[in-house]
């Protein structure tokens, strides 16, 4: 291979589903590239990464974590991702950012299956990005079964860039399919160039023509060596193959083992010699090359000691420390190695940085001196499918609660809190329970609020199914004027969604046309709380008669008379409870989607039909009918029988009548609630 100049700052994502050994890998690399003596530990919790008590305690990253080191001259920024399902925003939006993005993965068919969303998102995004089958020392890994589980989850081709070395059942080392070169893998330190070992030389022969032929589908010059059985010149091949990945035509694969350094040199070369540079990045992300400075922020934390951070990617020009940008003044510069920060006076085009103090400014926005520079397109956070409910345990926190939650929710998109007028709950919407108790631990650290929990409270309704016309009397004396309203109303049911409808056909003036809004109004007090403790819906109140008095009716008598009609007549109206019903699209892999019918059945829901996801190859889209009751928890079971890749999206559709024991059951609780209020 030939020297290559030095590049630019450069920035790399490791990413991958939970346990696949990121955070190692990162420990690795720094040691490698000399930014750390020795590796740290998850379990000892002596990381560069996950400083964060939350990380600590559950040991395992729960946000992007940010070294920046040097390798061979060059300025690297490796991103960290979480590998919770339940937290793949961060990453999601880390990747958007990199120049290239390496997904980690087990050397297990059936734990590289839960890959396929990252894939799928790099593959919509246009990213690069390169495979790296980590734990490929492990006695029971299956590289060719792994390759194979990772070909079904994308559509673009893998090409496998090495081969394994075995010694018996175990990798030692690997064959470079690119150069022909063999290594010999030196746990601890850089592996040895070694002979090829005759036992794999047909195997290698058979790997690198497939490289071949996988490569001479982006090339004409290479396809016609192969065709004219020329062996094309290593240099030749290293152009093509940095070609293709820069380009995204083509996923490279290569192994090794985090945990015992192996395959970590041939990362870092392959990741120097084939990773886009700034420019290629910033026009993927639709930001012209010249033109005023420009930078996205791809992620923001506020911390008690330092204020609120802003980590960005310089995408073009420079910033400097004390330069404004969106109307706001950039509070110090500095590039990132963990929870370190190195202050700097400026950031040129392809480092990542945080930026201090800039507190208007959310994720995913574009920063420019002007404010007005062309803004990089940031997609949707992904929708919510899970809440809970959460509550403080001291009175007067209710104030510092909201203000912590705002906070939040600008570092993580995938977070949104709400309250619920209907229920009186204070929302929290996340991907998953680990994730929302994740953020319920944030606010508590941060802020040292004292938090609870619960399940939400589903918004039930109540409606009638038969009619009744109610007399309704409120008459009380108690010196000088008293208080006298009688009204007759007749209630009735109305079709489903069709909400509330008063009128009036009084005659003869029986009750003066003043006080028909107080009717009206006390009609409506009632219909908040039915006879079964729940707000009422698609009814209609007609005030056909009644009587007053000159001197002791009033406004509030006519409401309190109405009242009185609508709580001794709508017991008689055979009230029904309501359950709110929505549509669910449930995406599962093929193989899963008989499953789904258990799924669905066991939680009171309908499947309406299924067909292929759209743009998803080997995936299913299921639509779905289902209680409210039943989704509020339906991603956790949906993740169980699906290895962790199953999700849905939700809409409201429409109220249902629920009857029988699971009504009772509702109206009890109810009811009990409400007597302790």
């Amino acid at each position: 291979m030939t020297a290559k100049p030095a590049s630019g700052p450069r920035c790399a994502a490791f990413v991958g589903p939970y346990l696949s050994g990121k955070t190692t890998l990162l420990e690795s690399v720094l040691v490698a590239t000399g930014a750390v003596t020795r590796k740290g530990s998850i379990r000892d919790g002596n990381t560069v990464g996950d400083s964060a008590p939350e990380a600590r305690a559950r040991q395992m990253s729960v946000e992007v974590n940010i070294a920046t080191t040097d390798y061979l001259g060059e300025e690297w920024t490796f991103l960290d991702c979480p590998g919770s399902v339940e937290l793949l925003q961060d990453g999601y939006n880390a990747m958007l950012v990199a120049d290239t993005v390496v997904v980690v993965c087990d050397p297990d068919p059936q734990k590289a299956r839960a890959a396929a969303p990252i894939l799928k998102h790099l593959s919509q995004h246009g990213i690069p990005h390169m495979v790296f089958i980590n734990k490929m020392d492990l006695a029971e890994a299956n590289f060719d079964g792994t390759i194979e589980a990772l070909r079904t989850a994308t559509d673009k081709p893998l090409v496998v860039r090495e081969a394994p070395i075995r010694n018996g059942e175990k990798v030692v080392g690997f064959v470079d399919l690119t150069s022909g070169r063999a290594y010999a893998w030196k746990p601890g330190s850089r592996s040895e160039e070694t002979p090829i070992p005759d036992a794999v030389g047909n195997i290698v022969d058979e790997a690198r023509t497939r490289l071949l032929e996988d490569l001479s589908n982006f090339d004409d010059a290479l396809l016609e060596s192969l065709l004219e059985d020329k062996v094309p010149p290593m240099a030749d091949l290293f152009a093509v193959a940095s070609k293709a990945y820069s380009e995204g035509n083509v996923i490279p694969v290569f192994f090794g083992s985090a945990d015992s350094d192996s395959g970590i040199t041939r990362l870092l070369k392959a990741l120097r010699h084939e990773c886009p540079a700034i420019a290629t990045t910033a026009g993927r992300l639709q930001v012209k090359p010249d033109g005023e400075p420009l930078a996205v922020v791809f992620k923001t934390v506020t911390a008690a000691q330092t204020g609120k951070l802003s980590f960005a990617r310089v995408l073009r020009g420079e910033l400097a420390d004390g330069s404004t940008v969106n109307d706001e003044r950039i509070a110090g510069v500095y590039k990132m190695f963990g929870s370190k920060q190195e202050k700097l006076g400026k950031a040129t085009a392809g480092q990542t940085v945080g930026l201090g103090r800039l507190d208007a400014v959310k994720t995913g926005a574009t920063l420019s001196p002007s404010g007005k520079a062309e803004a990089v397109k940031w997609p949707a956070p992904l929708k919510p499918l899970y809440a809970l409910a959460i509550y403080s345990e001291q009175r007067g926190d209710e104030v510092k609660i909201s203000g912590a939650l705002a906070k939040l929710t600008d570092e993580d998109t995938s977070f949104t809190y709400e309250p619920n007028p209907e229920t009186g709950d204070l929302v929290v919407w996340g991907q998953g329970e680990q994730h929302l108790q994740i953020a319920i631990d944030r606010i508590k650290n941060r802020n040292k609020l004292q938090l609870g929990s619960r399940k939400p409270q589903v918004p039930y309704k109540e409606t009638i199914r038969k009619p009744v016309s109610q007399h309704g009397r409120h008459k009380k004396q108690s010196g000088g004027h008293g208080q006298f309203g009688d009204v007759h109303l007749d209630i009735k049911p109305m079709a489903r969604g069709e909400g509330f409808v008063f009128g009036e056909t009084v005659t003869g003036g029986a009750v003066p046309r003043q006080y028909f809004p107080a009717v009206e109004a006390g009609v409506k007090d009632y219909l908040n709380r039915g006879p079964l403790g729940f707000p009422v819906v698609d009814v209609s109140v007609t005030l056909t008669d009644g009587q007053y008095h000159d001197v002791d009716s009033s406004e509030m008598a006519f409401k309190t008379a109405a009242i009185i009609a609508m709580k001794e007549g709508m017991p008689k109206c055979s009230p029904v409870l309501l359950e709110p019903i929505y549509n669910v699209a449930v995406s599962v892999p093929s193989e899963f989607t008989s499953k789904i019918q258990r799924l669905v059945s066991g939680r009171r829901g309908q499947i309406l039909g299924f067909d292929a996801k759209p743009g998803w190859q080997g995936w299913d889209e299921v639509k779905v009918q289902m209680p409210q009751a039943e989704v509020l928890d339906l991603i956790n079971e949906l993740r169980s029988i699906t290895q962790g890749v199953g999700t849905f999206t939700w809409e409201f559709d429409h109220l249902q009548p629920l009857t029988g024991k699971e009504a009772d059951d509702v109206v009890a609780a109810r009811q009990a609630a409400l007597a302790q209020s």
